[in-house]
């Protein structure tokens, strides 16, 4: 019985370390059915020959690429119970979802989803100006008449 336990923590470790999630791909066909796509390796990095970070789902077996998906801001996800993360992809038209073999594979790769959609905000609204900002040399002269007033 320790034996068993000490296995399922370390793999517990293991999910956490790796950023490589096993992972089965569900597509959404028109009948309303999920279709399964292969079962793979699910990463969240930097889309190969792109800057845009995304998900990549690589076939368990002989690598073959199974799914890459950009992330966005715009893309609304939805974790559904502990091992299942699902979204509608704009590209492919159609409800793609992620079904984890471990809960916590599903939290890691939920909570790096969200984190990048947080900072894709973050810097969509770091490029908005609210109001004009003023030339350096107003800021110069307004500091210099406060110090002197």
């Amino acid at each position: 019985m320790g034996e068993q336990r000490e296995a399922s923590a370390s793999a517990a470790a293991v999910a956490h370390s790796s950023n490589m999630q096993r992972v089965k791909v569900y597509r959404l066909r028109d009948g309303g059915k999920w279709d399964d796509q292969g079962t793979g390796h699910v990463a969240v990095d930097y889309i190969e020959g792109s800057k845009e970070p995304g998900l990549t789902v690589l076939d368990e077996e002989d690598n073959e690429t199974l799914l890459v998906h950009n992330i966005t801001s715009e893309d609304i996800y939805r974790k559904q119970e502990e091992t299942i993360i699902s979204w509608r992809d704009p590209e492919a038209a159609t409800e793609l979802a992620l079904s984890f073999q471990e809960a916590a594979g599903c939290s890691y790769i939920w909570d790096n989803i969200c984190d990048i959609q947080r900072n894709l905000q973050f810097s969509n609204l770091g490029g908005l100006e609210v109001c004009p900002r003023p030339a350096s040399e107003h800021l110069e002269a307004s500091r210099v008449l406060h110090s002197h007033g």
